[in-house]
């Protein structure tokens, strides 16, 4: 079967209470899904710790991407993108509160 679609359908009009996170595709080795921030940022003291590498780019909006042991968030803006490897922690420092951030994040075991 075929899938399609369009990465912005859907897109919340408010505020979220929590980011919202859709699978578009999945295979043994790959994930691939939208995420869409409103506002949203890690808890404090959270840091990703993830066993898989990420690619991820962001799409619409805007973010602050912190990696451990670097002392100022990455600034994202819509079209930058980055390589997480698998194990390498990180957290969102920030997202726009005042439109949706859409973010593609790539999954997958090298």
């Amino acid at each position: 079967m075929r899938n399609s679609g369009n990465v912005f359908d859907g897109l919340p009009a408010v505020r979220l209470p929590e980011e919202s996170i859709g699978e578009i595709l999945a295979a043994p080795h790959l994930r691939i899904e939208r995420i869409v921030s409103t506002g949203q940022a890690s808890p404090p003291d959270f840091w990703y710790d993830q066993d898989r590498d990420e690619w991820v780019i962001l799409l619409r909006g805007g973010a602050w991407l912190l990696f451990e042991g670097e002392a100022c968030p990455r600034t994202l803006r819509p079209g930058d993108y980055v390589h997480i490897p698998a194990h390498c922690r990180h957290r969102v420092d920030w997202t726009d509160p005042e439109q949706p951030t859409v973010w593609l994040a790539v999954h997958y075991i090298r």
